[in-house]
């Protein structure tokens, strides 16, 4: 089943940088990743049916960020579908950030059940979006960090329970899922995965058009 989008819906993009695109130096606040893609490829199929279209990612949050803001940033503007991608700030914090920790799956799925349960009461349609990794190699940089294939492979231990939660949440809650952890692998597997992201976690154009295609194939 898709999400029908009707005209005058209104739809909340939300999440960390992969979402936020840089998205107060655009025009339009969406940036200039996914939700751009998405957008404008709607737009395109659809004119006689106008969505409005909102931005609330910002990057380097964690779940825990999420929770502060999201009353004003998400609940406050009543929209009728939320696309929440997170994930990746909460794998491997503790090796980026000197006064990061280790995020248990157990406090991310916690944190992440109390952003859905108000969405769903209010009846929200909702899509999770995994958070996902690509297997570049070599070192490159993330923050002041320096990450390199040892890393990497920590990071991939810390992510995958979070990935298996997010599957569980879309499940428990009726959610449309979006597996980009395993679509970005079967790409990367054909091309490369530099193609697809250059430091293994924030998507080429082509990435984030990757990611805008699938997404569309959740709503009709």
């Amino acid at each position: 089943m898709t999400i029908t989008l009707r005209p005058g819906a209104t739809v909340m993009f939300t999440g960390d940088s992969i979402t936020d695109s840089r998205r107060l130096e655009s025009e339009d606040g969406l940036g200039f990743g996914y939700p751009l893609r998405v957008a404008g490829e709607w737009g395109l199929r659809h004119p006689g049916r106008p969505v409005t279209w909102l931005n609330t990612g910002t990057g380097g949050h964690k779940v825990s960020d999420l929770e502060g803001r999201w009353q004003a940033d998400v609940l406050d503007a009543r929209p009728d579908v939320v696309s929440i991608l997170v994930g990746v700030n909460d794998m491997g914090w503790h090796t980026i950030d000197p006064d990061g920790q280790v995020i248990p799956a157990e406090d991310f799925a916690a944190g992440y059940d109390r952003l859905l349960a108000p969405l769903a009461e209010a009846g929200t349609e909702l899509i999770l979006i995994e958070p996902f990794l690509l297997p570049v190699s070599g070192t490159v940089e993330a923050g002041h960090a320096q990450i390199d294939d040892a890393v990497r492979k920590e990071w991939r231990a810390d992510l995958d329970p979070k990935i298996q939660v997010v599957r569980e949440l879309a499940r428990a809650y009726g959610a449309h899922l979006l597996a980009a952890d395993g679509m970005f692998a079967e790409l990367a597997a054909g091309s490369g995965p530099e193609h697809w992201s250059a430091d293994g976690v924030h998507p080429t154009p082509a990435g984030h058009a990757a990611l805008a295609e699938a997404w569309l194939r959740l709503v009709a």
